[in-house]
């Protein structure tokens, strides 16, 4: 009798753009209120028209969304190129003849993705990426209190320790504290009360108004009231949110074109590279960040993503706006809102567009304060206790580059303060690559012959290692050195071993390499 063959199983369709649109487009309206001042506030930081911001938050969320494989990233307008964008506005003299650096940025990341470039992102341990997430944490704190009072002197969006002005942080929440709104404390303090205790009400079932959107909404309204019964407490001019209000033909008009002669120009193709790479880096950083605050733990493609950034940096450019790349302090809020899909991403930037042409006098009624409160929450979340802990619980080598990483990035900026913790981190690394045997000694006690095995891999790592073994032998001891066993011989490994037989004759040691390639040792000079 015949056994039937079992049925092949089903295979389970991907879920589709709109399936939990519940939680989606509340959540793009809270990533679209907390992207549009930083959209402004970078461009202004970066020597652009403001409207180049928005036009990079809009490509970021319409095309990199729509061709990323990141379900919960959200890209625009990076407060880590504002330092290389104005410098290289300056220096190839002007916007337009900036704008095809970007371009060919993008055109880069494109050809970055092709070459599967995407797994650098792989290479910077945990520990240094969750030391990222927790120094973003407390750097919107810190950033955001000076808002929550009514100090708006930084543009939102100003994550450098030095700002623009020449003070640091700690100068300017010194100066806010010493000018305080009374108006703009109430509404922080209401819209972060809100949003730690609305999962506790019955608004929480309520899908299609997150908390953050309640910090807001009340924001806005206790600010009307104030402004109906008491003026002088009330938020105004520079306190709210500033969007231009031209409607849809005056936006067609203000966009820039990039000049295309300055192609010419061989510093424009050094600021594209530039671009190209540090953009890159900063997303994939990004995006392993997400992946790790995404509550389903999805692992975006990093190759997909570069060639989603590259096209978005192409269509910015050639629309007259900012370089764009991951953003993780929207994609933390997107995740916090309760985002399940790319859908609140690519709604954020159709927000955005609305944003300009059809609602700005009504936006512009929102309150940096209320804005605060939010980014306040989110940060908070980013640095919370139970990271800290699960860190210093993983021993030294995980914490000490964890918390290097967050001091670093909190006195310098993002890329900076990456960069010490991974060289602090691979510290660790070289450290206990050195403190493991890398001989095996596998001769019998008390043997005449002591033998040793050599690892499947001999690098330039287990020099030292090696050295030590081999300068601690006795005057007068016999010693075998197995490498049959090795497929990989580093040339400075094989210096060491073979450099050694003149020290063992001086020492009169009986020396012996079996299965180690021979090799010409070259002069020091």
């Amino acid at each position: 009798m015949t056994t039937p063959l079992p049925a092949t199983p089903a295979r389970t369709a991907p879920p589709q753009l709109f399936t939990h649109w519940r939680d989606d487009l509340p959540a793009s309206l809270v990533v679209f209120l907390v992207a549009l001042p930083l959209c402004l506030g970078i461009a202004l930081a970066s020597g652009a028209p403001l409207l180049s911001g928005v036009i990079a938050g809009v490509v970021g969320g319409l095309v990199v969304g729509a061709v990323s494989g990141s379900a919960l990233m959200v890209s625009g307008p990076a407060a880590g190129l504002t330092a290389i964008v104005l410098a290289g506005i300056t220096q190839v003299g002007g916007f337009q003849r900036f704008l095809p650096a970007v371009i060919l940025g993008g055109a880069i990341q494109v050809a970055l993705s092709v070459a599967k470039a995407g797994v650098i992102g792989y290479y910077f341990p945990s520990a240094v990426i969750k030391g990222m997430l927790a120094a973003i944490g407390l750097t919107l704190i810190l950033k955001q209190i000076p808002h929550a009072v009514g100090y708006d002197d930084d543009y939102e969006g100003d994550f450098a320790f030095i700002s623009p002005s020449g003070e640091n942080t700690f100068d300017a929440i010194g100066h806010a504290l010493g000018q305080v709104q009374p108006g703009a404390i109430a509404v922080a303090l209401l819209g972060v009360a809100l949003m730690v205790l609305w999962p506790k009400t019955p608004f929480a079932r309520i899908k299609l108004f997150p908390a953050p959107l309640a910090a807001v909404a009340v924001g806005v309204g206790l600010n009307e009231l104030l402004l109906a019964l008491e003026p002088s407490f009330a938020i105004r001019g520079t306190h709210l949110v500033s969007l231009p209000t031209t409607g849809f033909s005056g936006i067609a008009s203000q966009l820039t074109r990039p000049d295309w002669s300055a192609l010419a120009d061989q510093q424009v193709w050094m600021l594209a590279a530039t671009l190209g790479i540090v953009a890159s880096l900063e997303s994939l950083l990004s995006l392993e960040a997400t992946n790790k605050l995404d509550p389903e733990k999805r692992d975006a493609p990093a190759n997909r993503e570069l060639l989603a950034q590259g096209l978005g940096n192409m269509i910015s450019g050639f629309f007259g706006g900012l370089p764009v790349t991951g953003v993780i302090v929207r994609s933390s809020a997107n995740v916090d809102a309760g985002a399940r899909t790319r859908l609140s991403a690519l709604a954020h930037g159709v927000l955005l567009v609305l944003a300009v042409v059809v609602i700005a006098p009504v936006l512009n009624r929102i309150p940096l304060a209320a804005l605060a409160a939010v980014l306040l929450v989110t940060g908070f979340k980013l640095t919370a206790p139970a990271l800290w802990k699960s860190a210093w619980r993983l021993g030294t080598a995980h914490f000490v580059p964890f918390a290097v990483t967050i001091v670093a990035i909190l006195f310098t900026d993002l890329l900076k303060g990456i960069a010490v913790g991974l060289v602090v981190g691979l510290g660790y690394i070289l450290a206990e690559h050195m403190r493991r045997p890398v001989l095996t000694k596998v001769s019998p006690p008390g043997a005449v012959l002591t033998r040793y095995l050599l690892p499947d891999q001999l690098t330039f790592l287990s020099k030292a290692s090696l050295m030590n073994v081999l300068d601690a032998l006795p005057e007068g001891t016999r010693v075998e050195i197995d490498g049959r066993k090795t497929s990989r011989f580093d040339y400075d490994a094989l210096e060491a071993l073979i450099g050694f037989r003149e020290t063992a004759r001086t020492k009169n040691i009986d020396y012996r390499l079996v299965g180690i390639p021979e090799t010409d040792l070259t002069p020091a000079h």
